[in-house]
């Protein structure tokens, strides 16, 4: 209710704003009755393109109008009488308005609420300018305001010349003909007698004369009004052009830059609302500047004065179509994003909007959109405007869409709900490059006109670059891909060039946003945790963060070349950590359960100074997304002897059957997390809680457990060529994990060939073992893994 409180007390435009916010769509009454409730619901946690979420959107519909009668039932008295039939109203006129649609209303509020909070923070800003604003971002906004109120001032002062200057041309007009009318008043003097001629004549041609001189003086008058109306008009375009250039090449520029880092786990771009609405100012002050110049040359050929008019005349004119054309096409922007790993065969979403499509009445004829998936050696061609012979390098199926115009919010926008890349056509690679490295893009084209078809545009924009597989195991490489082109990319470059190598602390913080996106977590990486990644990444020992700040990782360290003794890159093993932690761990890394990352001596070192039973998990280093348990434990060998013991490590196959706290509980070695705590503590709140002993149907139940053995006698043993694929070679004793459920068959057949795609020779081999697999008798299935 706060807000509402603080936009009551707008005045002036802004208060025109706010109130302009209201209408048959949403009654202000409504606004004031329900200011508490509007602003308590959780209108951003529906997304406006997800169908899904629509549901939502109707109980929220529902909620409002069971909360707007409930609020006409309790009204008393006269005045109450006439409210609670005028809220009644409101709630069946918003059933009926919302209920086929009622993530319209989900829209029509969240505008409603955006709007009101910018006006109340432009009217703080500007009451608080005095003391200075608090960040940069208020300063702009002002800047941005200020120079908009400067426009409106020059262009009403160019709308008062030109009536002055129409009034006066008019005028001279009018004094013309009533010359021209002398002049023949004069020629018919020749048909009276000649001394009333000469008396007449010479009347006649006195005031034809004064008038000749008039007219003289009034043209050079009216020239000097076109010449300095031009000059304005001239210094008007100036600025507008410099405004748009605020607007469309800082602002937007931004809102792009932070778009496409929210696709590595930046923070959410933000509303596009306060961008459409200076986008929606300038075209109304670009158009109204346009018609005063195309009265001005109405003018001018209406009344021919020799001058340099004609030529600025034309030059502005040039100018301002140049200027609205530029604003046209730069607000033709794609609102969300489609898919940057995109997957053939795979439905996908994406939504186009332009922001002055409103203002420029573009919908009276809703324009069509066509989305066509293109190389990146065609986007380069595109951007020089090459000829592209309309190729594509794939087919798009639903990918046409007609734009609609949200009347609510005023907002014109396509929305492809059910895209799908039928197929994709390759180029030849570079080097050592892998199909999951190649880029395409989505390219967004339409065509539509203005003004009575006296401006037509055709516009075009390109999605951010997109990867395409086949198949999941690729995702991802063309994660890494995408991560290292949305990090490090750079406005305005030649499609889709990225550095090949960059400091090591942009990738910290490229890393850092990702691995808290994804677990979606406020605790990020620490400097220990980046300083352990930089070892990894640089194979270097070093504990010292000021020995990497300096160097740079080229994108081979980071996902093309193999780490030392492994077959995965460093980007798939840190990948393989945050597909863990995002699925099984969340609450475990927020409650600082989890180390993570550490090596193998790391961990010794520490737990060797704490009691026996003390553990801590970090994540291995042999293998991708795995998390071990490390822990110290008396030498069952050695009385007195303490020592390190590491267990198999995890994988999310493990935690899907039985979770990390679960087999934490189930093992009686471990006592304290690391440094202190006792377990339970840590654990107990996410344990299963066990089955009822009392079995109504006469079964009694399996339970699953976690059953550490010590298979060994020396504290570094050799592994059995038995269980070599379940030990792990250390310099302190592996433990392997006996389960007391099945282990299914490994199949290491690959199905798809070295340029990632399907194999079907190899994919019908695996379907015969499987079809024999099972047709065995389950005896023979399982006999090897009864132990």
């Amino acid at each position: 209710m706060a807000l509402w409180i603080q936009a009551q007390q707008l005045q002036g435009d802004a208060l025109h704003q706010m109130q302009s916010l209201y209408g048959q769509h949403f009654p202000i009454e409504v606004r004031h009755y329900l200011a508490q409730w509007l602003e308590m619901q959780q209108w951003d946690a529906i997304d406006l393109e997800n169908q899904q979420d629509e549901f939502k959107a109707k109980r929220l519909l529902d909620a409002l109008i069971q909360e707007l009668q409930r609020k006409a039932e309790h009204q008393m008295g006269e005045d109450g009488f006439l409210l609670k039939i005028k809220l009644g109203h409101y709630a069946s006129q918003l059933k009926s308005a919302y209920d086929p649609c009622p993530l319209e209303l989900v829209r029509c509020v969240k505008h409603i609420l955006y709007m009101e909070r910018r006006l109340v923070q432009e009217a703080t800003n500007v009451s608080s300018s005095v003391s200075g604003p608090v960040d940069g971002t208020p300063q702009r906004y002002q800047q941005i305001n200020q120079t908009f109120e400067e426009l409106r001032v020059m262009t009403q002062d160019t709308d008062n010349d030109l009536r002055k200057l129409q009034h006066s041309q008019e005028y001279f007009i009018i004094q013309y003909q009533e010359s021209l009318r002398i002049q023949a008043q004069i020629n018919s003097l020749s048909n009276i007698p000649p001394a009333e001629r000469t008396q007449r004549e010479t009347g006649l041609q006195s005031r034809k004369s004064t008038l000749e001189a008039w007219l003289s003086r009034e043209a050079n008058t009216l020239q000097k009004y076109r010449q300095e109306l031009s000059e304005k008009h001239q210094r008007t375009l100036t600025l507008l052009r410099k405004q748009q250039t605020v607007i469309v090449d800082d602002e937007l520029i931004q809102w792009k830059r932070r778009q496409q880092l929210a696709g590595n786990g930046g923070p959410v771009e933000g509303g596009l609302d306060i961008l459409q609405a200076w986008s929606e100012k300038l075209a109304d002050m670009i158009w109204q500047n346009r018609q005063q110049i195309r009265r001005v040359e109405h003018l001018t050929q209406q009344l021919p004065i020799p001058g340099p008019t004609e030529e600025l005349l034309t030059e502005l004119n040039a100018t301002v179509t140049d200027i609205i054309s530029a604003l046209v096409t730069s607000t033709f922007i794609i609102e969300k994003q489609p898919p940057q790993v995109l997957k053939t065969q795979t439905k996908f979403s994406a939504t186009v909007r332009l922001l002055v499509g409103g203002k420029l009445n573009v919908h009276m004829n809703p324009p069509q959109v066509k989305a066509t998936i293109i190389s990146e050696q065609q986007a380069k061609a595109l951007l020089k405007n090459e000829n592209t012979r309309n190729d594509s390098s794939g087919e798009i199926l639903n990918n046409n869409c007609v734009m609609e115009y949200h009347q609510t919010t005023g907002t014109l926008s396509a929305h492809f709900r059910t895209m799908s890349l039928k197929r994709i056509k390759r180029s030849d690679r570079r080097g050592a490059e892998s199909v999951t490295e190649e880029k395409f893009t989505v390219l967004f084209e339409s065509q539509f006109s203005v003004g009575g078809n006296e401006l037509v545009f055709h516009v075009k924009t390109l999605s951010l670059p997109v990867v395409v597989i086949v198949h999941g195991s690729q995702d991802n490489n063309a994660t890494a891909t995408v991560l290292w082109d949305n990090a490090f990319s750079e406005p305005g470059r030649v499609p889709f060039v990225v550095p090949d190598k960059v400091l090591w602390p942009q990738l910290c913080e490229t890393l850092n946003m990702k691995y808290k996106c994804e677990v979606q977590s406020e605790r990020g990486l620490s400097e220990d945790n980046l300083v352990f990644l930089a070892q990894k990444a640089f194979c270097s020992s070093s504990n010292n963060p000021e020995d990497y700040c300096k160097l740079n990782i080229t994108w081979s360290q980071f996902n093309r070349e193999s780490l030392p003794g492994r077959n995965f890159t460093f980007w798939q093993w840190f990948d393989g950590v945050i597909e863990l932690m995002k699925k099984h761990m969340k609450s475990h890394w927020n409650d600082g359960a989890i180390i993570g990352f550490l090596n193998k001596q790391q961990a010794q070192d520490m737990l060797m100074s704490k009691p026996n039973g003390t553990f801590l998990l970090r994540f291995s280093d042999s293998e991708i997304g795995g998390i071990t348990i490390a822990w110290v434990a008396e030498n069952p060998n050695k009385a007195g002897e303490r020592m390190v013991w590491n267990l198999m490590p995890f994988t999310t196959k493990d935690f899907s059957i039985r979770s990390l706290a679960d087999r934490i509980s189930d093992i009686n070695h471990l006592l304290f997390l690391y440094p202190n705590q006792p377990k339970e503590e840590v654990f107990s709140r996410y344990c299963t809680p066990p089955n009822s002993k009392a079995v109504g149907d006469g079964y009694v139940k399996p339970e699953i457990k976690q059953v550490v053995k010590f298979e060994f006698s020396s504290p570094n043993p050799e592994p059995s060529p038995g269980n070599s694929s379940i030990m792990e070679h250390t310099a302190s004793p592996t433990v392997s994990q006996q389960h007391s459920f099945t282990i299914y068959p490994s199949m290491n057949d690959s199905m798809l060939d070295a340029e990632g795609e399907f194999d079907l020779d190899e994919t019908m081999d695996m379907a015969r073992q499987v079809e024999e697999f099972l047709r065995q008798p389950m005896e023979t299935q399982w006999s090897g893994q009864q132990s």
